[in-house]
């Protein structure tokens, strides 16, 4: 075997490795649960791991029964900006498990030839 060969078992072992890592990772996403808030805590949104929304909850505080109209501005305002912090959380929360993998992926490919 020549120095510049590729040993494809050992790279078929590490490639199955890298698999169950990646199966896992995208498990813990799944089961993991973040939250958003917005407005001081008035809305909060749950999400999981994969930026699904699992929860909302908005306290009766952002209720105005005086002025309809403008409570449900308010609750549509609070609800994408906790939606969105929550899926920000979730963003990280990817990166943080699937990071290291995307990255040992790249490292591998790119010492075979033409990769």
């Amino acid at each position: 075997m020549n120095p510049g060969d590729v040993n494809l078992q050992q790279l078929l072992e590490q490639a199955q490795l890298m698999q169950q890592q990646l199966v896992s990772a995208q498990q813990e996403l799944s089961d993991a649960e973040v939250k958003g808030t917005a407005g001081g805590g008035l809305v909060v949104a749950t999400v999981n791991g994969s930026g699904e929304l699992l929860e909302l909850k908005i306290s009766p505080e952002v209720v105005d029964s005086g002025d309809a109209q403008e409570t449900a501005d308010t609750i549509a305002d609070l609800v994408i900006a906790a939606v969105r912090d929550a899926v920000r959380a979730a963003a990280d929360l990817q990166q943080e498990k699937l990071g290291p993998l995307a990255q040992g992926l790249g490292g591998g490919l790119g010492q075979l030839p033409g990769f």
